[in-house]
């Protein structure tokens, strides 16, 4: 088999992620003790114990999954599973191409807690909001966000699967996209709680804050295939993965593609490394015929033993 790993985005975080793994290895503790060095601020507590109105601010919510999702790849190392291809949701991006040595750990930590910074608080100076449809098609959802953008900003931000669309943009025009979802008769439309706009122009003062770190960032040629966000294949050379990442903070997520691109290339078995079920579900939904395995509590490392 040609196994992959993915690695989970915001919105897979939940309080207790990672506690089991601290108590019981070594080079788990080491992860997280060390991040929080980084951080300066209480990853341990915040991730372990929440609350999870704390949890769920972008700030921690993207550290405490990039440091979960290595945490479980080191084991999965240890264990000698490796992939031969990878791809992150988003922020599992950044973990991705850790795990494929693109940059280290640390470098894509410091930039990872800038990117969680820079993205709540363009949240906050801009006001969005974000939401999901289901069961319209790719194309009758681009129709519908552009006739909302009349009323205010509005795009699609993840193509997660087929008829599982999320949209993203400024509060009116997200409702007006809401409302025509409706009429369209689409079979679920529901607003997500979110602290801003990702995957939109309104993320464009966090791209700037985040601009000159990316350029500045050391970044090697991944090993293996990092399938990505922006265009759903794999990143060709350093600069193309930095450039991608400054693009991926206003462009909507291809995550469909990807994983049908990698099926295309070969990948039959799938690794979810990380907190959550979330891509286990969308790849279900996307073909049900390959394998997933989710690893991201000790009961999944002990199964693998």
């Amino acid at each position: 088999m040609k196994p992959a790993f993915i690695f989970p985005g915001q919105g897979s975080q939940y309080v207790g992620m990672g506690k089991d793994l601290y108590e019981n290895y070594n080079e788990v503790k080491k992860i997280f003790d060390e991040s929080e060095e980084i951080l300066n601020f209480s990853l341990r507590k915040i991730a372990f114990e929440g609350p999870e109105e704390e949890l769920k601010q972008t700030r921690y919510t993207q550290p405490a999954i990039f440091v979960h999702s290595l945490a479980i790849f080191a084991l999965l190392k240890k264990r000698n599973i490796k992939p031969e291809a990878a791809a992150g949701h988003s922020l599992g991006e950044y973990s991705a191409l850790v795990a494929v040595g693109a940059f280290s750990m640390e470098d894509g930590l410091k930039i990872v807690k800038l990117r969680g910074e820079q993205m709540q608080l363009a949240g906050e100076k801009n006001p969005g909001t974000m939401a999901a449809i289901i069961g319209l098609s790719r194309e009758k959802v681009e129709d519908i966000c552009y006739q909302a953008s009349s009323i205010g900003i509005v795009k699609p931000a993840n193509f997660n699967s087929h008829g599982q669309i999320v949209i993203s943009g400024s509060i009116d025009g997200v409702h007006k996209a809401m409302q025509l979802a409706k009429e369209n008769n689409a079979r679920l439309v529901t607003e997500l709680i979110v602290s801003g706009a990702f995957h939109s122009p309104l993320m464009g003062d966090a791209l700037l804050g985040l601009t000159d770190a990316l350029e500045k960032l050391r970044v090697k040629v991944p090993r293996i295939p990092v399938y990505t966000n922006v265009t759903a294949k794999p990143a060709k050379s350093a600069e193309e993965v930095k450039t991608l990442l400054k693009k991926q903070l206003q462009s909507p997520v291809l995550w469909e593609d990807i994983i049908q691109n990698m099926i295309r290339n070969g990948m039959d078995l799938f690794y979810e490394v990380g907190p959550g079920k979330v891509l286990q579900g969308l790849l279900k939904r996307i073909n049900p015929h390959v394998q997933a395995i989710g690893v991201g509590k000790l009961a999944d490392i002990e199964k693998l033993n």
